[in-house]
């Protein structure tokens, strides 16, 4: 056997695990086949459920308008392996073997895609009431409590927290939102942004208390740290989300300041054969000279490609996307692209007050990232023009009565 002839054989039968059955797991066991691997696939999910979307839990799934969100995708016919309720505890490089409760998995590759975790409420847990929305079991015990039309408390004022306040008071329930900081989404946007954003509560008929830090928790009732009770048929908490990597100890993978594996531009973690991909890990960008830690599912959408075209190994890969993320909540549909934290010049496209407006954020005379509420056509020029560097004059970028493609120098 030649030489060329025992690499194609080595190639063809290596074995790629997957850890995580969500966005990014999924995409890449799909990714792996359509740019050619020949080899085992391996899919590995610590939920009973067959793979399934995220984003329709906050939305249809919760108000009972669908059943579920499962990926169409024909995993026999792809010839991808599936294990569910599968979870894995442990890592041994050395050995190149996963460790689960039903024993170890070999692996000649390996993908990281675990995913992040619901930050929980210290002293929360058991309390008769309290929820998360992360899973799909999640938005099942929730969906009877939205149709009871209860008294809701959300605790944190992010996405998660407009989207889930925005079905229940679709679904009829009396919804107060407590935020310890001073206004919503204030880890995501400067405050200037984020401000307008306040008043869409009471339009909507939800209680928006920022400054509200809660105590503790007592069934049916919401204890604040200046003694206000808030009546709550039901909790839920939406204060962040962590990298799903504890399980990762002792494994050598090396971790960032938020728990999250370090990968490098191709998605490669600091151990040989192994690599990590979506809301478990950051990555360097090259776009923004900073390592960024995504949490949003483009990213595990994107990623996936470059991951599966570094095991495939004919053209090495690059990730330095541009990250993109919508929301929808209060009836308005707001979108960003980019990263503002290098920017030096906030502009403006429009009033805040009104439904349609944009926010642009600039270094120099480039757009590097975008707000957008419901100006759709403003996000998917903006996002190009973040994408190909492209200089712009920033009177013109300015004026909302014009396309941002004619703001180009």
């Amino acid at each position: 056997m030649s030489e060329q002839t025992r690499d194609q054989g080595t190639v063809t039968g290596r074995r790629v695990v997957v850890v995580g059955a969500g966005m990014a797991g999924v995409q890449t066991a799909v990714a792996l086949r359509e740019q050619g691997f020949t080899g085992t696939v391996t899919l590995i999910g610590a939920e009973p459920h067959q793979p399934y979307d995220r984003p329709p839990l906050s939305k249809a799934v919760l108000l009972g308008k669908a059943e579920g969100s499962a990926f169409d995708v024909d995993f026999e016919a792809l010839g991808i392996e599936v294990q569910l309720g599968r979870e894995v505890v442990g890592l041994r490089p050395a050995d190149h073997e996963l460790d689960t409760a039903e024993g170890p998995v070999p692996y000649d590759v390996l993908v990281l895609a675990t995913g992040a975790e619901p930050i929980r409420l210290p002293g929360a847990d058991g309390i008769p009431g309290v929820h998360l929305l992360r899973t799909l079991d999640d938005a099942e015990r929730l969906r009877p409590v939205l149709a009871r039309q209860h008294d809701i408390v959300v605790v944190g004022a992010g996405w998660i927290g407009a989207e889930f306040a925005t079905a229940a008071r679709e679904a009829g329930c009396a919804v107060t939102v407590v935020e310890a900081a001073d206004r919503p989404l204030a880890g995501a946007l400067p405050a200037e942004v984020a401000a307008p954003m306040a008043a869409w509560y009471a339009a909507a008929g939800a209680t928006l208390r920022t400054h509200a830090r809660v105590k503790h928790i007592e069934p049916g009732e919401v204890v604040l740290d200046d003694g206000s009770r808030l009546p709550a048929g039901a909790v839920v908490v939406g204060i962040g989300a962590r990298p799903a990597t504890a399980w990762l100890t002792g494994s050598g993978i090396e971790l960032g300041a938020h728990r999250e594996v370090l990968a490098d531009d191709g998605l490669r973690t600091s151990v040989p054969d192994v690599y990590a991909v979506g809301d478990c890990a950051s990555f360097p960008s090259g776009r923004y000279g900073e390592r960024l830690l995504v949490h949003h599912w483009d990213n595990a959408l994107q990623g996936p490609r470059t991951v599966a075209a570094n095991i495939v190994g004919e053209t090495p890969a690059v990730y330095d996307p541009v990250p993109y993320f919508w929301s929808e909540q209060f009836g308005r549909f707001v979108q960003y692209a980019g990263h503002h934290a290098s920017a030096d010049t906030t502009l403006w496209r429009g009033d805040p007050a009104t439904p349609a407006w944009s926010v642009c954020w600039l270094r120099g005379d480039r757009l590097v990232a975008l707000l957008a509420v419901g100006r759709p056509r403003d996000l998917a020029q903006g996002r190009r023009l973040i994408e190909s560097a492209t200089p712009v004059d920033p009177a013109l970028l300015a004026d909302a009565s014009l396309p941002m493609k004619a703001a180009i120098a």
